[in-house]
């Protein structure tokens, strides 16, 4: 069973930073994407979006709130994917989660980002 650990959210100031890893277990990085997606207090559903995802090849795609600001990247020895959070603002405040797919449909917990204005 894969499993995916997310680490790193927390209580940031608006125009902060924070940098979300995803431990992804097993060897799926070789085969498999990684996004992450986010869930904002009050979304109808529990509605979750994606933020940035990044491929086998690298190649990467953000939502359009993430581009300039956001950046995922992965350390395929370390088996994580990071998303760099940079001038962060009271709208990014969410639980984070991150996601593998296609082989397979693994999430992770989610960890809670707070931004404070």
């Amino acid at each position: 069973q894969v499993q995916l650990v997310e680490s790193g959210g927390g209580l940031v100031q608006a125009g902060g930073s924070l940098r979300l890893s995803c431990l992804v277990g097993g060897n799926i990085l070789s085969r498999n994407f990684v996004d992450w997606y986010r869930q904002a207090p009050g979304k109808p559903g529990k509605q979750r979006d994606m933020v940035a995802q990044i491929r086998t090849g690298d190649d990467t795609k953000y939502a359009d709130f993430a581009k300039g600001r956001f950046t995922i990247s992965k350390d395929k020895a370390k088996k994580t994917v990071f998303l760099q959070m940079n001038n962060v603002t009271v709208e990014d405040t969410g639980v984070y989660f991150c996601h593998s797919g296609p082989f397979g449909n693994f999430w992770g917990q989610g960890t809670q980002v707070t931004v404070s204005s």
